[in-house]
């Protein structure tokens, strides 16, 4: 299901996406451990629910866990946090593997409601 209105100038689809997912952040000589869920995806960001927030410019890894098939998935992305509200923080991909691109770009285009990536 795409989630997305007119009045937003997105260059990619958001499609409502619930999976685990697992955020490490680095900074200031710490490393914290987050676990969250995904609300909405896209190939370029995460909307990611977590109890803790950090601020915007904060670089991440984030982990998404794929569940249902027979092998377990997990995808790794590289982010920057670029928006934080009291549901958690909207995360922007800087990097990504290929397989982890096809992977993304299959799960925006089977959960879309028009099949656009």
């Amino acid at each position: 299901m795409a989630v997305s209105s007119d009045n937003e100038k997105r260059r990619h689809s958001r499609v409502g996406f619930s999976t685990a997912i697992e955020i490490l952040i680095q900074a200031d000589g710490k490393e914290v451990r987050l676990a969250g869920s995904s609300k909405d995806l896209s190939l370029k960001g995460i909307f990611a629910g977590a109890e803790e927030k950090f601020a915007p410019g904060t670089k991440c890894m984030v982990n998404v866990f794929l569940t249902g098939g027979i092998d377990k998935i997990e995808l790794q992305m590289k982010g920057t946090v670029v928006r934080k509200t009291d549901n958690g923080m909207g995360i922007i991909f800087d990097s990504m593997d290929v397989d982890t691109y096809s992977h993304l770009k299959n799960i925006v285009y089977y959960n879309s409601s028009d099949g656009s990536i």
